[in-house]
């Protein structure tokens, strides 16, 4: 009982560190894209192309693959879904020793 109240006290430990890099992660984007646009605005460079949305776009991106991962794919494939998919797997495994071990001693048996 201990074990299994420490092991969901770290996945929620886990959690909330993945969360809390998330959330700075965001803020670091937003104050980012304002400091870039800031930046294109002040230098008014003689490029005429809008790089900073190139890489505000790009930024972006990465937050929403972070953000997918955090709250998409680790939410459904955390410790549980990994042990389910363990114990199926294992079940499956002896579930096919049995039939060898079955179609062995039939086939002794024949012998």
């Amino acid at each position: 009982m201990e074990k299994e109240l420490h092991e969901q006290y770290e996945y929620a430990r886990r959690r909330i560190k993945q969360k809390k890099r998330l959330y700075y992660h965001f803020v670091l984007f937003v104050l980012g894209s304002l400091l870039l646009f800031v930046a294109h605005k002040f230098l008014d460079s003689t490029v005429v192309t809008d790089w900073y949305l190139w890489i505000i776009t790009i930024w972006l991106f990465l937050f929403i693959l972070h953000f997918i991962k955090i709250f998409i794919t680790d939410r459904f494939m955390n410790k549980d879904w990994e042990r389910e998919q363990i114990d199926r797997l294992v079940t499956l495994q002896k579930k096919k020793m049995e039939q060898l071990q079955t179609q062995i001693t039939n086939d002794e048996l024949k012998q």
